[in-house]
This record gives structure tokens, sequence and C-alpha cells, in this order.
């Protein structure tokens, strides 16, 4: 029994929807990423000192946090590291008076907006 012309064009349609799903991402495309594997990033985060530190924290302020950060040019995580040194005695960048110091950013020029 002959295929009906709808089902050749389901079929065709299946088979290119198969290659297309087999090919993955153009290189043109992947190459503008160029961000560095879990593993590298690990090995860069550990070569800057920085430690994981997961915590549960409501929305609402998180959200806050967010605004906070975009609206001072910084990423999340620099903006919550320098909320944590200015206001936790005795922090790793204080200078010897007690003040403040200057850190480096963590996540360098690049603005990481998380949520």
């Amino acid at each position: 029994m002959p295929s009906k012309k709808f089902d050749l064009e389901k079929s065709k349609a299946k088979k290119t929807l198969g290659k297309l799903a087999q090919s993955g991402i153009p290189p043109r495309f992947g190459a503008l990423a160029a961000a560095p594997d879990r593993r590298e990033q690990r090995r860069l985060d550990q070569a800057a000192g920085l430690v994981p530190f997961a915590t549960k924290l409501p929305g609402e302020l998180i959200a806050a946090l967010n605004a906070t950060a975009q609206a001072s040019g910084m990423a999340p995580g620099d903006w919550l590291a320098q909320l944590l040194r200015e206001h936790l005695p005795g922090g790793p960048t204080n200078d010897s008076d007690g003040s403040p110091g200057t850190a480096p950013s963590y996540h360098g020029s690049t603005n990481i907006q998380e949520g």
C-alpha cells in the first residue's frame, strides 16, 4: 500500500530533525563562548583562593542582592564579598588600621548575573 503524501513528509521531517540533533552545536557558535569547563574553572577558583560556600536564603533577599549588585556594576558574588569584608571584624583584607582595604575582583571584569 503506497504511503500518503502527509506520511512521506512527516518521515522526511523526522529524519531531518534527527540529523540536526546529532550534529551538535556548530563551531562558530561555540568559539564565541570559550568559557572554561568545570574542572578548569574550579582550578582557577582554587588558585584565586576561592572556596565554595553554599547557603539557602529567602528569594526576596537574593533578588535584593542581585538588584543592588547590578546597580553598583558588580557581580553578585563580588558585592557580597565586599559586604562581608566591610562588616566582619578582622576580615582578610583589612589594613593594619582596621579600615577595609582593596581586594581583587573574584570574577575579573565579567558581570555574572544569577537567578
